[in-house]
């Protein structure tokens, strides 16, 4: 096995090398488990003021290792600061990682983000392809318990007839992965069923949802006027992982107030 010096040396190029925090150890019966959770905060649309703390609380209760959240907005203009820094500093313990198609230092910056209490291995971000759709994907090679894994964030084309877009965003996202052998996640709001055509990349043998076709009716929070789709999933590595335990996030209101206009997607998985 490579030593982690070794390792770090021998990563793929597009990631850039991040300072490396405490290892992660293994949890009791040496299980290597892996905690994920996916979230479209909405913005600062709705009363945010209130969503916040609903927000807050349904991803504390999640515990999870990697968090994923789209539509995070700053915004200097309004007296924003960047949501997902609001949220990890919240949390405690995570570290977080931002990408926006916004200009660095612009007062108006809006993108996906990542937090994780992992140790960064490295990280990286890339403006998806066709550049005028403006979506991003966002990287992190995170330790857990001494493995390498690579965790995808993005966030595709909404239009009902986008399926060619999302299938060109998938091919370059893919694309621009190290074909390395890391263990990989994949993981946001794709904007799409499983069923679309568009994913097929990530609904293949390659891949397993963590939230399985048909187990909910809808991450669209009906709420907030949005028809039954399960949109936002958690596609994982089927030769370097085993499913586990599923659940949703922010789906009961509270004084009659949800968290956002999506469901959260939280995933355990055990890495082979």
């Amino acid at each position: 096995m490579l030593d982690r010096r070794s390792l770090i040396a021998g990563l793929a190029s597009g990631l850039a090398v991040a300072p490396l925090a405490g290892c992660a150890t293994l949890p009791t019966g040496g299980a290597r488990q892996l905690k994920l959770a996916t979230f479209n905060i909405w913005h600062n649309m709705g009363d945010w003021a209130a969503r916040q703390s609903l927000l807050i609380e349904a991803v504390r209760a999640a515990d999870a290792d990697v968090i994923a959240l789209q539509e995070v907005l700053e915004d200097a203009n309004v007296g924003l600061p960047n949501q997902a820094r609001t949220l990890a500093d919240a949390l405690g313990g995570y570290q977080m990682r931002f990408v926006s198609t916004d200009a660095e230092g612009a007062p108006r910056r809006y993108g996906n983000a990542i937090l994780t209490r992992l140790p960064i291995l490295a990280d990286g971000s890339r403006k998806l392809e066709p550049l005028e759709d403006y979506r991003t994907a966002l990287r992190l090679r995170v330790d857990v318990a001494g493995t390498p894994v690579d965790v995808v964030n993005t966030h595709l084309a909404w239009q009902e007839d986008a399926q060619t877009v999302r299938a060109r965003q998938i091919a370059d996202l893919m694309g621009w992965l190290p074909n390395d052998g890391t263990p990989l996640v994949v993981m946001g709001d794709f904007n799409a069923v499983q069923a679309d055509a568009g994913l097929n990349t990530l609904t293949g043998e390659r891949f397993f949802s963590a939230l399985p076709r048909d187990a909910v009716p809808t991450t669209l929070n009906p709420a907030k006027g949005h028809p039954n789709r399960v949109i936002d999933h958690v596609f994982v590595e089927a030769a370097h992982f085993a499913p586990g335990s599923w659940s949703l996030l922010g789906n009961t209101p509270v004084n009659g107030e949800y968290p956002s206009d999506h469901f959260g997607v939280a995933a355990t998985v055990t890495l082979r």
